[in-house]
């Protein structure tokens, strides 16, 4: 069995808990302010500083940092490669911080220009000016986040990936004590409780970072100040990383530009999109970016020994795997939509007609689903041999065609146009990767690698037939009334469409379905012979 996929699976279970707990805090967040005017100012306030925790948290500072990391530790030893990790996190805290002061002056401006009696004085609308006052308050959460992502970079460079991805819990955490408790404190109205809100994302980044903290001093890090300039690593990191924001992160910021433009498009938008990304982002945190983050460091490896063939296969077993597991959730997605959205947030103040425009807004963002795990995992690709030109000319062509996608379907249709755009760019960008990546690798064998692809869908097509059905008896019979019979409605067709699809890949001999099985049943041996480890390695 893969050292990898054994790996990603002590991630995957991290960040499987962590997205639990993600859903939970949506779910406060939906019951909190619904899909409102409230609802869409917070969200797309918190794109900002989010979009860097995704940048750097979920792809661009560790795609860049672990390959040089270890290049350093196998050239060098161990002590240089930490030098390397303390000078890195040095560059990330004052470059970040330097980018919040920024925009911290932007958006004070701004305010203060509106609100003045100045000649240059312009009206922005009260619910426009509660986004940018809750964006001042959320902007120090970007520096704290791309610190917490530099020490995750550095733990799992050392094949740590457990308790770094569950660090991501403490964020949860912190954001469902703002709504549960600090809330109440701030007001009795809707739009003074917000803030509360905006104060849990600040904590939460002090949270996520103070947790890795044991983790790299017992691996043998020291903090102390070190000038990142006189540092030659971090200027190759640096340089690795420019085009790495852009060649990981085409989905986010595609999210923000067009999320930017639908707000001027109607109201309910933004928060709609937002509670159907979440729903998206479980199976892609979970089997994408916990299998990404993995694969970069054996990837890693294999291409500064310059062991292409086996650089290949691995690519190939991780492609693969990375199908079969995220098909099933595509599935799931694809038929339990509207059962799934009305469990998790149809209270409080998210009413019927949300769930209708959260279920629709995840069938048009479905299709995404595969295309965003399989760029995480061909992007890194191209950064462990070194390229990360390539997948940012890739993304700067795919970001440009998602906006164009989304000037034209958002006017046409808003409700459903954010989804279309990113579902269409999505999935441009993974043909010319995989197009790129043949061109730089002609041995990698793409027959090869989409062999088993008519029996996983033959199998998937079983999985969506059994939920299909089963939700239909369940509605018949049974009915969505009341929290018992909405559980069942939900994780009945689920458990069956899943065993199903495992029932069927078996027969077919899919050999990644097999993969999974033995890892499931090695770890519950595990389980049974020795307690519960701290921590989990690579």
């Amino acid at each position: 069995m893969s050292r990898w996929l054994s790996s990603s699976g002590a991630a995957g279970a991290a960040t499987l808990l962590s997205r639990i707990l993600g859903f939970v805090r949506e779910s406060a967040y939906a019951a909190f302010m619904g899909t409102g005017p409230v609802a869409d100012a917070f969200f797309l306030a918190f794109q900002i500083p989010n979009l860097f925790r995704r940048l750097l948290g979920e792809g661009a500072l560790s795609s860049a940092f672990i390959p040089v990391f270890k290049e350093t530790e196998r050239k060098e030893g161990v002590a240089a490669a930490w030098r390397v990790g303390l000078a890195c996190t040095w560059a990330v805290f004052l470059a970040c911080t330097a980018i919040c002061l920024v925009l911290l002056g932007a958006v004070s401006l701004l305010l203060w220009y509106s609100n003045s009696k100045s000649s240059v004085h312009f009206h922005i609308d009260i619910n426009t000016e509660l986004m940018f006052q809750l964006m001042r308050w959320m902007l120090p959460y970007l520096p704290l986040v791309c610190v917490a992502a530099g020490f995750i970079g550095m733990l799992n460079a050392r094949n740590h990936f457990f308790l770094p991805a569950l660090g991501a819990t403490m964020l949860n955490v912190a954001m469902l004590a703002s709504v549960w408790w600090l809330a109440p404190h701030f007001g009795a109205e809707l739009h003074d409780k917000v803030f509360a809100l905006a104060v849990g994302v600040v904590v939460a980044g002090v949270a996520q970072a103070a947790f890795q903290v044991p983790s790299l001093l017992s691996e043998g890090f020291q903090f102390r100040w070190l000038n990142p300039l006189n540092e030659p690593a971090v200027r190759e990191v640096a340089r690795r990383m420019g085009p790495s924001v852009i060649g990981v992160a085409a989905f986010q910021v595609n999210t923000v530009l067009c999320q930017a433009f639908a707000y001027t498009h109607g109201r309910e938008i933004i928060s709609s999109f937002n509670y159907a990304v979440r729903l998206m982002e479980l199976p892609q945190g979970v089997v994408g970016i916990s299998l990404a983050t993995v694969l970069l460091t054996e990837l890693s490896t294999l291409a500064v020994d310059k062991k292409y063939p086996e650089f290949r296969s691995t690519l190939t077993e991780g492609l693969q795997q990375l199908m079969f597991l995220t098909l099933l959730p595509l599935v799931l997605l694809l038929t339990l939509s509207e059962p799934i959205v009305r469990l998790l947030f149809e209270r409080g103040e998210f009413r019927a007609g949300s769930t209708a425009q959260v279920s629709f807004m995840i069938l048009c963002l479905s299709p995404s689903l595969m295309a965003f795990s399989l760029n995480n995992v061909l992007a890194r690709a191209f950064y462990a041999l070194g390229d990360t030109k390539t997948p940012m000319r890739i993304s700067l062509a795919a970001i440009a065609a998602n906006f164009l996608a989304a000037f034209v379907s958002v006017s046409l249709m808003p409700k459903a146009g954010l989804a279309i755009a990113n579902s269409a760019s999505s999935t441009l960008q993974c043909f010319f990767l995989f197009y790129a990546l043949k061109r730089k690798q002609p041995k990698f064998d793409l027959p090869a690698l989409f062999a088993p692809l008519t029996r996983m869908v033959a199998a998937g097509s079983v999985a969506a037939g059994s939920a299909v059905v089963t939700l239909w008896l369940w509605d018949r019979w049974i009915g969505q009334h009341g929290p018992a019979a909405r559980l069942g409605a939900t994780f009945i067709p689920m458990a069956l469409a899943s065993l199903a699809y495992f029932l069927t890949a078996t027969a077919l001999r899919i050999r990644e379905a097999s993969d999974v099985m033995s890892v499931l049943r090695r770890r519950g041996a595990r389980g049974k012979s020795t307690p519960a480890s701290g921590q989990t390695s690579g």
